[in-house]
């Protein structure tokens, strides 16, 4: 009887599509319907030969009870992609690195206002990173394939938006470097468009000045245009049907019933104030008498609290952008009042802190031995080591609520790299200052902007620690209220947590008297035109120079040029790197004999970097002339004290230093004839000795302890030398030539 064991099915046909264009010289790709047909849309992005899996996915139906979009992006770091192995026993990906996290970040601002703003589905977008060419950084696809995997799928959005980055190498633009370029760039600069406008700035700079910044952003601009016609095409040939979603807008009949309780001219009252409890209590008494006007209707109830966010949203932008008044009064271009001190916290290594208006940090410096220097693990092959460390902490009491830590989130990760990113270019190199430095700013009260303030802070607070930054550093974030045209706008220095919430735009922008060194732009518009853009920034430089000059100066007018009496000392001296061996010992036996003996850390880098850190500056310099002692090469005639550290037949060995030994041949242990060694010295005596000769084919060191040669200025002993080393058949233990006994033949058999 026939077996039947099965159909098999036929080889799969490609069916996917490419496409392709030219990206600042190298080609960017992408297949459409080859992975992940499942999710509601996908790209499988190349650039080079880095790759990655751009997907976007979206919930059948709105999450209930929430009053905001929830949009999740993830930048997922394969180990695999750099050809790496994770560390730990799993040996697979952990939690996402504070790079991965930045970047999702970087996604997320410029494509969060091209969703409805009634969008209430949850949507994921993750771009799963799967090799990397470091002449093409993954970033910059990752924010392509998310716009583009959106774009085609049937999730509403009104994009596509793409995104470029440029570098300044010797004064030229480069656009998307590699990751060696960015090493020696001057400006790190990602810039998102949509077709018309800028929808988002992300910027770490070395002093660069406005006009260079803005002329980077807009060529950036430009080349996103290109891209965005690129993905217009694309759209057109894979775009699906755009699908219906349920509403989440606030009827208007309910707008309308809170007016008759509660006039526009109240509102505006209850909004006019520059203290933030008074007008959040002024806003909770419109909210209860809203509450019991509707105490039986449940459905209006249910939304109560969104409509009169709604309400005073749109009464606060009509106060700025017609009647130019601002919630507390102050004028257009006008700073909150500011405050500065140094020397808040005792015993720390450097402290300040830094208020405008409601929003107050409390920055903290601790400085460390290079040791301490974070390792960095993930797939930015750029950074393997951060040196300088600013963290930010936003604690509920600092907004006056009562919710529990739980560790740092993604916002206060982002704007504590923010502030980490406009404080590098000034800090000192290795060379000048061998530290480690870890800035920590503390949100003590909020009220808009707590990332420059914390900008502020830190540069204070680094000069308090004798940290000799080249320059004082200071930050301001700029509003903007736009009307219905791209004319109807009015820009704000200094914005306060009302205007950040209400605006359209966050600004952020740091440097020094000299030019910018971070910029962070976020926007909650469909762009910003090129006015816009040059008036924030003009605004920011403006408030900048005015905080250093008139207010920080105040407090501290440069570093200080001793460190705290708290702070560790750091000694560093240069040694020849093959000696590094030498110092380190077998085991590293010889270094921790010397931290032992004197208490100090040290740290030897590859190019021979000696840092001694310590408290006791006399333990300090001991640990130097220590390894001073085992690098140099002795000379002949020098004088040196040693121990006695081994007692041979013939000699004693004396320790010069660690890992370096002579011998005092019995002749030369003193100025008569010696029986034993024993008669004159026993291991651990401390003895002056003198270097008489230094064997160039072994290194070995023969000393004398002779009174006469030590006093003497003779300098050469070679002739002394020349029967001194043992004869071969002395050294298998025989007698020597003169008491070597015939040679015998041996009998023959025969």
């Amino acid at each position: 009887m026939e077996k039947t064991f099965g159909t098999f099915s036929k080889v799969k046909e490609k069916n996917y599509r490419t496409y392709s264009m030219d990206l600042c010289g190298r080609k960017l790709s992408v297949d459409i319907g080859r992975m992940s047909a499942q999710a509601n849309g996908a790209c499988y992005m190349h650039y080079g030969d880095t790759t990655l899996l751009a997907t976007a996915t979206a919930s059948k139906a709105p999450r209930e009870g929430i009053d905001f979009f929830p949009l999740s992006v993830e930048y997922e770091e394969k180990y695999y992609a750099v050809g790496k192995i994770p560390g730990g026993y799993n040996k697979r990906e952990g939690k996402a690195s504070e790079h991965a996290i930045l970047t999702g970040r970087v996604i997320d601002r410029p494509m969060r206002p091209l969703f409805p703003k009634d969008y209430r589905n949850d949507v994921l977008l993750d771009d799963m990173v799967m090799s990397v060419d470091p002449e093409c950084p993954p970033e910059v696809l990752a924010m392509l394939g998310s716009s583009l995997a959106t774009s085609i799928s049937d999730i509403p959005f009104d994009g596509p938006c793409a995104a470029t980055q440029v570098g300044l190498i010797d004064g030229e633009f480069v656009f998307n470097p590699g990751y060696d370029q960015q090493r020696v760039s001057d400006l790190q600069l990602t810039v998102a468009s949509t077709r018309d406008k800028v929808i988002m700035i992300e910027a770490g700079a070395n002093e660069v000045s406005d006009e260079v910044m803005i002329d980077a952003i807009y060529k950036a601009h430009e080349i996103n245009k290109t891209i965005i016609a690129w993905m217009d095409d694309i759209v057109a040939k894979e775009g699906k049907p755009k699908h219906a979603y349920e509403s989440c807008a606030i009827p208007q009949e309910l707008f309308d019933a809170i007016k008759e309780i509660v006039p526009p001219a109240d509102m505006e009252e209850a909004c006019f104030t520059d203290d933030k409890q008074t007008r959040e209590k002024a806003i909770d008494v419109i909210t209860a008498a809203c509450a019991e006007a509707f105490k039986d209707r449940e459905d209006w109830l249910a939304i109560l609290g969104e409509a009169i966010y709604q309400y005073e949203k749109k009464t606060i932008r009509k106060m700025i952008l017609k009647d130019h008044k601002r919630p507390d009064g102050r004028q257009q271009s006008e700073i909150r009042p500011l405050a500065a001190e140094v020397d808040t916290v005792a015993r720390v290594h450097g402290s300040a802190m830094f208020t405008r208006g409601q929003t107050q940090i409390i920055n903290v410096t601790a400085l460390g031995p290079l040791s301490e220097m974070q390792k960095l693990d993930g797939m930015d092959v750029k950074n393997t080591e951060k040196r300088y460390m600013h963290h930010y902490n936003f604690p509920a009491y600092s907004v006056g609520e009562t919710k529990a830590s739980r560790g740092p989130g993604r916002r206060e990760i982002g704007h504590g790299a923010l502030a980490e990113r406009a404080l590098l270019p000034v800090l000192p190199s290795k060379e000048e200052f061998p530290y480690a430095i870890r800035t920590v700013s503390e949100t003590a009260e909020s009220n808009g902007s707590t990332s420059q303030a914390s900008v502020c802070a830190s540069s204070l607070s680094l000069m308090a620690a004798g940290v000799p930054i080249k320059s004082a550093v200071a930050g301001i974030s700029c509003g903007l209220v736009t009307g219905d045209t791209d004319d109807e706008y009015l820009v704000l220095t200094d914005i306060q947590g009302l205007e950040d919430f209400f605006g359209d735009m966050d600004f952020k922008v740091a440097g020094t008297h000299k030019g910018i060194t971070a910029i962070q732009m976020d926007i909650k518009i469909h762009g910003l035109t090129r006015p816009i853009v040059e008036e924030a920034i003009a605004r920011a430089h403006e408030a900048r120079v005015y905080i250093m000059d008139e207010i920080m100066a105040k407090a501290i007018a440069e570093p200080r040029k001793e460190l705290s009496p708290y702070a560790p000392k750091i000694q560093t001296i240069t040694i020849d790197p093959s000696k590094i061996g030498d110092v380190v010992g077998k085991q590293g036996k010889t270094i921790n004999g010397i931290i032992e003996k004197t208490g100090v850390t040290i740290d030897i880098t590859d190019d021979g970097i000696v840092s001694i850190c310590g408290l006791d500056p006399e333990m300090m310099q001991m640990a130097a002339d220590i390894i001073q002692s085992i690098v140099d090469e002795c000379y002949v005639g020098e004088v040196i004290e040693g121990t006695v550290v081994n007692i041979l037949s013939f000699g004693a060995q004396v320790e010069l230093a660690p890992n370096k030994k002579g011998l005092v041949h019995i002749s030369r242990l003193a100025e008569g004839r010696v029986n034993k060694v024993e008669d004159v010295v026993k291991v651990g005596d401390q003895v002056t000795v003198k270097v008489i000769r230094v064997d160039t084919r072994d290194g070995k060191i023969d000393l004398s302890m002779k009174p006469s040669d030590i006093n003497s200025d003779r300098t050469d002993w070679s002739e002394e030398f020349e029967d001194r080393r043992p004869r071969r058949d002395d050294r298998r233990g025989g007698r020597g030539d003169r008491d070597r006994k015939p040679f015998r033949e041996k009998k023959s058999e025969d």
